[in-house]
């Protein structure tokens, strides 16, 4: 079932009007006739919607059943990633959405390859949003995770240390305790910052300026692993566990 986004201005009593990309995408590419059913999200919450008609620039839904489906986790993931090279942000922004983030926010770290100046970091930031806003849609997210605007490594730890809970994968990490003691901490409503160094992986001061802040360094396993696997896999970890263990299905 295809998911699109509205706004609260978009509701009319029991009645959603879509429009813009999405009236274009109902209609001209997926061909959707009336009667036929897709999900609403708005403010966090899904509703199940017939299609009622065309207008000249719009589509009329009908809300049939509020609250259809939650599919947001029982905590809050953010993740701070070290700018990767080429367009590997693109493949994290997408999994990360999938998976559950609530928010994406780029790091430029020491080791990181990339450099961008103003213009291209606004113009990068601009797409990852689409990009998030494409995968919410896909995986059936009732609200599309904001991409930040690129912080520094000062920046980001600020704000990771204001969050209940702020864990670094690290490579020189040894033994899986760390990281069963950080997930067990894990409980409902809780925030949790994951920070993803580069390609180069973490500057030694980098690391020691995270665990100053609060930071507790975890491991993801003996393997060393990409830049773009280690995300989606700190994530996952998080996701499964929240899931199983904090607000999942019995």
């Amino acid at each position: 079932m295809y998911n699109f986004f509205a706004d609260r201005e978009n509701r009319h009593g029991d009645y959603y009007i879509i429009t813009g990309s999405d009236f274009n995408h109902i209609k001209n590419v997926l061909r959707m006739k009336p009667g036929e059913t897709f999900l609403v999200s708005e403010n966090g919450k899904s509703s199940l919607c017939s299609l009622e008609c065309f207008n000249d620039d719009s589509v009329v839904a009908k809300i049939d059943e509020e609250n259809y489906q939650d599919t947001s986790l029982p905590i809050k993931i953010y993740l701070f990633q070290g700018l990767p090279k080429s367009d590997k942000m693109e493949l994290i922004i997408q999994k990360s959405v999938e998976l559950g983030a609530e928010a994406i926010i780029p790091v430029e770290m020491h080791r990181c390859v990339v450099k961008l100046d103003d213009k291209k970091k606004k113009s990068k930031v601009q797409r990852w949003q689409s990009i998030s806003e494409s995968a919410a849609k896909q995986s059936k997210r009732t609200s599309i995770p904001e991409i930040c605007d690129v912080h520094t490594f000062s920046q980001a730890v600020k704000k990771a240390a204001k969050l209940d809970h702020f864990i670094v994968p690290y490579e020189n990490k040894d033994g899986m305790k760390a990281t069963k003691d950080a997930l067990e901490l894990l409980k409902s409503g809780d925030s949790v910052g994951i920070f993803i160094g580069p390609e180069g992986g973490f500057d030694e001061n980098e690391i020691s300026a995270a665990i100053n802040a609060g930071g507790k360094t975890i491991s993801l396993g003996k393997r060393i692993l990409r830049t773009e696997t280690a995300a989606i896999t700190a994530i996952g970890i998080c996701m499964l566990h929240a899931e199983m263990n904090i607000g999942g299905d019995e």
